[in-house]
């Protein structure tokens, strides 16, 4: 047994195990900050809804319960402002050369890695809410469904790109097929 001069190569990093879903060999792509706004304004517009319908009850009836639940709606939408940041930060992905991996969640997280060849096709979305904020989505389908996975809020440039690329490395991958 020898020991390492001071300086010397550090000893080899453990691998990373099946329940570390974010491979640090990987460059992650952070998807657009803009993406907590469109979030935050469906949230809104949600707890507005209950809002209004539980102060209407709480005002007609006066009884209790109608304000407790105002309280717990306060409270939620709150506490689901803060996790829709982190959320969105959380949210990553990496091209590699033979798949894409989709990285997101907080409390459970979530590693998608889909093969090129195995894409079916690739979908770009944006909503009423995104198109105002100048994102879209990437979807991307397999043929197993609980495979798909999709990237939110990319610049439509980007999404298109992601589109274009991942539309030729499926079609150059299935040829072998």
């Amino acid at each position: 047994m020898t020991d390492e001069a001071p300086g010397g190569p550090p000893p080899p990093a453990a691998p990373a195990g099946p329940l570390e879903p974010w491979p640090e060999t990987v460059r992650w792509q952070s998807i657009s900050s803009d993406l907590i706004w469109v979030e935050l304004l469906r949230l809104s517009g949600l707890v507005a809804v209950f809002s209004i319908a539980l102060g209407v009850g709480w005002a007609l009836s006066g009884a209790w319960p109608f304000g407790l639940a105002l309280g717990g709606v306060l409270v939620f939408a709150v506490w689901r402002s803060v996790t829709i940041v982190r959320a969105v930060h959380a949210w990553g992905y990496a091209e590699r050369e033979d798949d894409l991996l989709v990285r997101h969640g907080l409390l459970v997280r979530r590693l998608s890695i889909v093969p090129y060849s195995r894409m079916q096709f690739v979908d770009v979305s944006a909503g009423p809410l995104e198109r105002v904020f100048d994102l879209a989505t990437v979807q991307l389908h397999t043929a197993a469904a609980a495979s798909d996975a999709r990237v939110p809020g990319l610049r439509p440039a980007e999404a298109s790109r992601l589109r274009d690329r991942l539309t030729a490395l499926g079609e150059d991958r299935a040829e072998g097929l």
